[in-house]
Parts: C-alpha cells; structure tokens; sequence
C-alpha cells in the first residue's frame, strides 16, 4: 500500500485521523483492485481514476 498511495509520507497523526485514513486508503485499494474493466496496476487505475471522471464512477 505503501507504493501505491505513499502512506509513509502522509503526516496525519492526530487523534483518530490516522486509523481513519488507513480505513480510507484500504477501501481505495479493494475498489481498484476488484475493478477489471482495465488491466493495469494499482497506481495507474489511481491517476486514472483522478483525471477521468467516467472511470471514478465506474470505479
């Protein structure tokens, strides 16, 4: 996880922040991961995912 979304360099320590955000990032990685529409890593459905808007919602 940590190639793919960088969760070393986050720097979120307060309160619960940091346990809500390992939630967040774990659900990104199951929804990208189950999404077989395009076969490419991780990291490429992500920048995917953020530049175009009909592959978010299919995500």
């Amino acid at each position: 996880m940590d190639v793919a979304l960088k969760e070393d360099d986050c720097r979120i320590r307060k309160d619960n922040a940091p346990q809500n955000f390992a939630l967040m990032r774990q659900i990104t990685v199951n929804l990208l991961g189950k999404e077989k529409w395009i076969k490419c890593g991780i990291k490429n459905k992500q920048f995917l995912a953020a530049t175009d808007n009909n592959y978010l919602e299919r995500v």
